[in-house]
């Protein structure tokens, strides 16, 4: 098993953090890494995530969503298509500090014999990609959109 993991506090209301991350039509308008996603944004529902790294690299995923709890956690969890090969989870977390700031926490877990022989390179183009996006979704939510 492997964690990439970030966090970052912004000013705004748990609804308007969540507004924006279940939103997805609007993806293309202000996330540089998760470029597009298509599907809704309810449990249990398939997604398409379309993902442009730090490094360039561009990747399609089609995870399905595993929890939905409004204004708090919103989670989807993809697989290779060979079982046990490769799994990943992502997850917002988002924790409310005071009546106008929260802290989102953002992370993905990987599980599978693939985390053994790849794992390392996750590391650093993963944890910037997720800081990238956290610092746009800061942006939007601070903004008077």
């Amino acid at each position: 098993m492997k964690t990439v993991s970030t966090c970052i506090k912004i000013r705004a209301k748990p609804e308007k953090v969540w507004d924006i991350l279940t939103k997805f039509s609007d993806y293309e308008e202000w996330n540089p890494v998760m470029t597009r996603i298509i599907g809704e944004a309810n449990l249990g529902k398939k997604i398409e995530v379309h993902i442009r790294t730090i490094k360039g690299k561009n990747r399609i995923y089609h995870p399905t969503i595993t929890k939905f709890e409004i204004n708090k956690e919103l989670r989807w969890q993809g697989r290779s298509f060979l079982p046990g090969i490769f799994e990943g989870e992502r997850i917002f977390e988002i924790k409310e500090i005071s009546s106008e700031e929260i802290s989102l926490i953002h992370l993905e877990v990987f599980r599978g014999v693939g985390v053994k022989l790849f794992g390392n390179r996750l590391d650093e183009d993963l944890q910037e990609s997720f800081e990238a996006m956290n610092i746009a979704l800061k942006a939007r939510a601070e903004s008077k959109i």
